[in-house]
């Protein structure tokens, strides 16, 4: 598929009998909440493997009722040949939100700011090291030095912590992380609870820059469920259900934003740097209707 589409993948499943996928988390929200889905014969599928970004166990609960397919996660990036972690098909359930475990021939640890290793349930930066993982960027040694370590630990700039059974965890990545005075907020988290809103059909959370405040902001564009127009009351109405399941420092400061769709790439990877830009321009916008 030259782009993802809903209905083009549905039938794609249907008509080659497809028991096993691939997918990003989106896809597999847009499975879950898809108003045409139920119009297909989706029932070859056995498995679902799901990367790119964390899963809530509410939606995979959601999938496996619906659907009767399992769903694990894996992880891994371009630069380790892919993937590093899988997570057990027989723990599919007992360790949903973990990317499961490292692959044999690898080691791993969660580095501090301060470049020191953190232990078990401790957050930190991600490091790997193996004989799948790359030499270098390609005539680019300053970028291969940043993120390649002497003792050759690839810097991979994502968080996230070791749980019991050996089981690792990502939160999200080092340069997504919102910074509200002080405090680390986690886009992909506000955006797993969001989903389980029975006003939200979408979302992406990204941090904006407060002049006044002299910090980032915590704002989530959302795509509306169908039958709710969107307002301000609306707006209002999903921050203070979010309010009610997040620490202080989590909550939507910087408001909600209403769009038509999600920007993502083909892989259904949320784009934040398309949102960034709107924010940019929108930031601009008040700028000058506060001039006149």
């Amino acid at each position: 598929m030259p782009q993802f589409n809903l209905d083009a993948f549905c039938t794609a499943v249907q008509r080659h009998k497809i028991t096993f996928l691939y997918v990003a988390p989106p896809v597999i929200v847009q499975l879950s909440r898809g108003p045409n889905v139920h119009k297909y014969d989706l029932s070859s599928l056995r498995m679902l493997t799901s990367g790119a970004a964390p899963l809530t166990k509410e939606l995979v609960s959601f999938v496996h009722r619906k659907f009767d397919i399992k769903v694990n996660q894996a992880y891994g990036l371009s630069e380790t040949s892919p993937m590093t972690h899988t997570l057990p098909w027989e723990e599919w359930w007992s360790s949903v939100g973990s990317v499961g475990k490292l692959f044999p021939n690898m080691t791993a640890m969660y580095v501090s700011e301060d470049v020191k290793e953190v232990q078990a349930g401790e957050t930190g930066e991600l490091w790997v090291k193996g004989p799948n993982v790359f030499k270098g960027y390609w005539r680019n040694e300053e970028a291969t030095k940043i993120a390649i370590t002497p003792e050759g630990f690839f810097k991979t700039g994502d968080v996230g912590f070791q749980g019991k059974d050996h089981n690792f965890y990502i939160t999200d990545r080092m340069k997504e992380l919102i910074k509200w005075n002080g405090f680390q907020v986690a886009p992909a988290e506000l955006e797993g609870l969001l989903l389980d809103s029975p006003l939200v059909s979408d979302v992406a959370v990204i941090g904006v820059h407060d002049e006044e405040q002299h910090t980032e902001l915590p704002r989530a564009y959302i795509v509306p469920v169908q039958g709710h127009q969107p307002s301000e009351q609306l707006g209002q109405e999903i921050v203070a259900w979010l309010d009610e399941r997040v620490a202080y420092y989590k909550k939507l400061r910087g408001g909600v934003r209403f769009v038509d769709e999600i920007p993502k790439s083909q892989a259904g990877k949320i784009l934040r740097r398309i949102l960034k830009g709107l924010a940019e321009e929108e930031g601009k916008k008040e700028k000058r209707q506060a001039k006149l």
